[in-house]
């Protein structure tokens, strides 16, 4: 039975370990669109969008993916003082857990969903959200602000608008921005999570509030201007097919004007069969 244990218990490791490498592996930065630049993990979207006035870095990925986002941002030929805002998108590791460390290399002021600053500033996620007692700690960062629905965010010629998207985690945020290049204008979404995602003993019919507000947030999304869909999590939406392309067809390879209904049919498909898998038990 021992032997058996410790097989178990290295398995349940290697499955772990993999997704760490995933989450915080290295990715060589690239331009998406414009002024638009993905400077994320392997597995974990961050985005960096440039002016000559500063810049505005989009989520910070794990504790270990900081490094990452720090050299892409280095790698693009941009100083790491000029990023001024931190836009979060939700509270949880894999998404926040680099923000503590980039806002102290940065000095830059972290803002995110309100219901979201508590766990920002403490990197502890709140009861209410689904996956508490599941989720890990993250360092908690410092000059943390709360963003209104509808928000605008101003940096020079930037302006980038907050869209609240809860459900995910009480507070999670997605993101829209306009990028131009050779003329064309193009309209960018950065989508947060849109997915019914919980601890074990946690049931989505016990609550349905949560219910609302993701099936508000699928309609959210679904507004959106979205010519360029960016997911939290690259693989949600084809970014690396996307970006082999981009090698042949230039930036117009992220252009779809389907990419945020997609990423919304898959969330809305999750939830229904979780529901539906809840009530047959």
């Amino acid at each position: 039975m021992k032997v058996i244990a410790s097989l178990i218990l290295a398995a349940f490791a290697t499955v772990a370990n993999a997704q760490d490498r995933s989450w915080s592996a290295p990715e060589k930065p690239f331009t998406i669109y414009g002024n638009t630049h993905y400077v994320g993990t392997a597995g974990i979207s961050a985005i960096l969008v440039t002016s000559p006035q500063g810049h505005i870095l989009v989520d910070g990925t794990t504790a270990k993916g900081a490094e990452v986002v720090a050299a892409n941002i280095r790698t693009l030929g941009y100083k790491l003082e000029d990023v001024k805002y931190i836009l979060s998108s939700h509270s949880h590791e894999d998404h926040a857990g680099g923000i503590s460390a980039l806002q102290k290399l940065t000095g830059a002021t972290v803002l995110a969903g309100a219901a979201n600053v508590e766990a920002m500033r403490t990197g502890v996620s709140p009861k209410i959200d689904p996956q508490f007692g599941s989720l890990s700690n993250f360092p908690g960062s410092a000059k943390v602000r709360g963003v209104a629905d509808g928000e605008v965010i101003k940096l020079g010629p930037l302006a980038v608008t907050a869209h609240s998207t809860p459900g995910h985690t009480p507070g999670g945020t997605s993101w829209t921005w306009q990028t131009c290049e050779a003329g064309q204008c193009k309209n960018v979404a950065f989508v947060d999570s849109v997915t019914a995602v919980s601890a074990d003993s946690y049931r989505f019919t016990d609550h349905p509030e949560v219910v609302a507000q993701l099936r508000g947030s699928f309609t959210t999304v679904e507004s959106l201007p979205c010519d360029i869909a960016i997911a939290a999590h690259p693989e949600v939406n084809d970014m690396w097919g996307r970006q082999q392309r981009a090698a042949k067809e230039g930036g117009v390879a992220f252009v779809d004007a389907k990419g945020c209904r997609t990423i919304v049919e898959a969330g809305r498909k999750r939830l229904e069969n979780r529901l539906a898998s809840e009530t047959n038990k």
